[in-house]
């Protein structure tokens, strides 16, 4: 789970690795045989028998330096990745952020740009909203609402949700799925399971090879098997 590839002399939330450093992890996760992909392209593989050596790699926010700094990166390693963007902010910033700094998010043009170098477009919700705190309305708007908007911004049906904060309870899930969306990621969804929960592990600028290699340990013996929810 990344976030914004970019400069990181401001960074209070600890969202942002340097380009130099995704430019480390990628190259380390290929020099172990393995190879980044988006969710949508590990879950299809995994239901064929065929994950292994695959890692699913997820970009939240939709920042604009994807597209300047994340983008040759995967290029270069010949990595897949999904971008989970905000319909309903579209060239704005990360206003939810109280401490900042202000950082672009991408515009429908440059949405389209990463859709058409491959990568997979999923939906973070339309403005960044907590859906375990959302009333009906909300809910519907954050989930259906921006999967309908992106379908219409891309041309592409939308598989994949991100949940804002990596929230989620049952009630979220639920709607996620009512939706028409595959999958659904979280970080740690607690006691939930299955393709609308699934766990992801954030992946920083202090993440060299020895701590990668920690994380990947932990996160395969933490992963339960994907069915509930």
């Amino acid at each position: 789970m990344y976030h914004s590839v970019g400069d990181r002399s401001d960074d209070p939330y600890r969202v942002t690795v340097t380009p130099a450093r995704l430019d480390a992890q990628l190259g380390w996760l290929r020099r172990r045989g393995l190879r980044g992909v988006s969710v949508a392209a590990l879950l299809a593989a995994r239901a064929r028998g065929a994950g292994r050596g695959l890692v699913g790699l997820t970009f939240d926010d939709g920042y604009a330096d994807f597209v300047t700094h994340a983008l040759p990166l995967l290029r270069k390693w010949d990595c897949g990745a999904t971008l989970f963007v905000l319909p309903g902010r579209l060239g704005g910033d990360n206003a939810w952020d109280r401490l900042g700094p202000r950082k672009p998010l991408l515009t429908a043009d440059g949405i389209r740009l990463a859709a058409a170098e491959g990568v997979e477009i999923g939906s973070h919700g339309l403005t960044h909203v907590d859906l375990t705190g959302a009333d009906d309305a909300v809910l519907r708007a954050e989930t259906a609402g921006s999967r309908a908007r992106l379908a219409e911004l891309t041309g592409t049906a939308v598989a994949g949700f991100c949940y804002p904060y990596g929230t989620v309870d049952r009630r979220a899930a639920e709607a996620v799925r009512q939706a028409g969306y595959g999958y659904g990621c979280a970080i740690d969804p607690g006691a939930l399971t299955g393709p609308y929960a699934l766990p992801r592990v954030h992946v920083g600028e202090d993440d060299t090879a020895v701590r990668l290699l920690l994380k990947r340990g932990l996160h395969r013996w933490r992963r339960r098997p994907a069915e509930g929810v």
